[in-house]
């Protein structure tokens, strides 16, 4: 299985466990020429863009740690796009998650959200 088949199975797996939650899925993997946005949902007042990460192991640290700044920079760069095309209005309260995932590779898999994991800026 490569990256991008992993990736996918991994944002799937993410995006069911928000809707049980009561998260309401807008859009998936959203892209421009700036990068991507893994998943876009509603919950409560909040138009919510995440960044979902994988890791198998610890070799390389957690599947969290990995959402660097210049990707969160990145992201950030992305939603402000995304807000501008699909016309969402000034004001609309924004928030950013990441969905982190480990294990699978030795032992089970744990998912975690990290809600307002960081600040919109560019």
């Amino acid at each position: 299985m490569n990256k991008r088949s992993v990736g996918t199975q991994y944002e799937q797996l993410a995006a069911e466990e928000l809707r049980k939650e009561g998260a309401v899925p807008v859009e998936t993997n959203f892209r421009c020429r700036m990068g991507e946005i893994d998943l876009i949902y509603r919950e409560d007042k909040y138009l919510v863009f995440a960044e979902v990460k994988y890791r198998s192991g610890s070799r390389f640290g957690s599947a969290a740690e990995a959402v660097t700044s210049a990707k969160q920079r990145k992201i950030c760069k992305v939603a402000a796009f995304y807000l501008q095309v699909r016309g969402i209005p000034d004001g609309t309260p924004v928030r950013f998650d990441v969905i982190a995932i480990d294990g699978g590779g030795e032992g089970p898999v744990r998912i975690g959200r990290i809600r307002d994991a960081f600040p919109f800026a560019m």
